[in-house]
């Protein structure tokens, strides 16, 4: 018999349509863009067609394009700021392409794109723990996994959600929020928010997140570090510490050296450190 031998591997890859491939046609990521905050309205919704390594670079421009912009005035001069890094989307789809569950039927990786959000999720429960995503890593999909790193679309040393976390710092965005549900891992990022508009979970998510990524720096987090993760003034340093003790409290992170009496020297790490 003629023809070629396609594996799943090769066609969910390198394929230029999915969709020739019935065990794989929903198995496309999918982007929808909803108007306003809820799923009531759909302004766009799109089905990839090619494999992961030919279409990934395209599907990360694509969405890019849909992400909504924000004014920013630097100095005299207004400039559009998108309101997600580059760098956390990319890394973020390819997660969820590399970790989703095949095994998951008539599902797919979906980015779905709101006024004030975006939520980036695929099939599957997550092999570790949501609070141990920035410094322990699994790969459900080994060898999907070691071809895409091969193809530089990811690294497959566990960095990915450390320049997630990274960049939602550097544009001063609130902690992203991590959930695994029942057949579902998704991941949330927030536009830009400030420190008084943030609720009590975001907040605490905020310095859980910064001591996490302080500790596997081999670093800690303190009380200044973590007012200039927020970019307050040193006149809020009273409001810093209260997110401090509230995250405690949350059993999220603790103090490092419990002999240091002055609250001013004392430094956090994770509650699992």
């Amino acid at each position: 018999m003629n023809g070629w031998t396609i594996s799943n591997l090769g066609a969910i890859l390198f394929a230029k349509r999915l969709d020739a491939f019935q065990p794989l046609a929903r198995k496309a990521p999918r982007v929808i863009v909803y108007d306003g905050k809820s799923k009531l309205r759909t302004k766009q919704d799109f089905q990839g067609k090619m494999g992961y390594a030919v279409g990934f670079q395209g599907l990360i421009e694509f969405i890019n394009r849909l992400v909504p912009s924000n004014e920013v005035i630097e100095g005299a001069l207004r400039h559009q700021a998108k309101m997600f890094p580059d760098i956390a989307i990319r890394e973020l789809v390819a997660n969820a392409l590399i970790h989703q569950d095949f095994n998951e039927t008539g599902t797919s990786v979906v980015v779905e794109i709101y006024d004030d959000r975006m939520e980036i999720s695929n099939p599957g429960t997550p092999f570790i723990d949501v609070d141990r995503f920035i410094d322990e890593y699994q790969s459900r999909n080994e060898r999907l996994a070691d071809i895409m790193r091969r193809l530089g679309i990811c690294e497959e040393k566990g960095s990915g959600i450390d320049k997630v976390v990274s960049s939602a710092e550097a544009f001063q965005l609130p902690a992203p929020d991590f959930r695994a549900g029942q057949r579902r891992t998704t991941v949330v990022l927030f536009g830009h928010k400030e420190v008084e508009d943030m609720d009590r979970n975001d907040r605490i998510r905020a310095c859980y997140q910064h001591c996490c990524l302080r500790y596997v720096m081999n670093d800690r987090m303190n009380n200044q570090s973590l007012r200039e993760r927020l970019k307050l003034p040193e006149s809020k340093t009273a409001t810093v510490s209260q997110i401090i003790s509230a995250t405690i409290d949350a059993g999220r992170i603790k103090i490092a050296d419990t002999t240091q009496t002055s609250t001013r020297y004392r430094s956090y790490i994770p509650y699992w450190a």
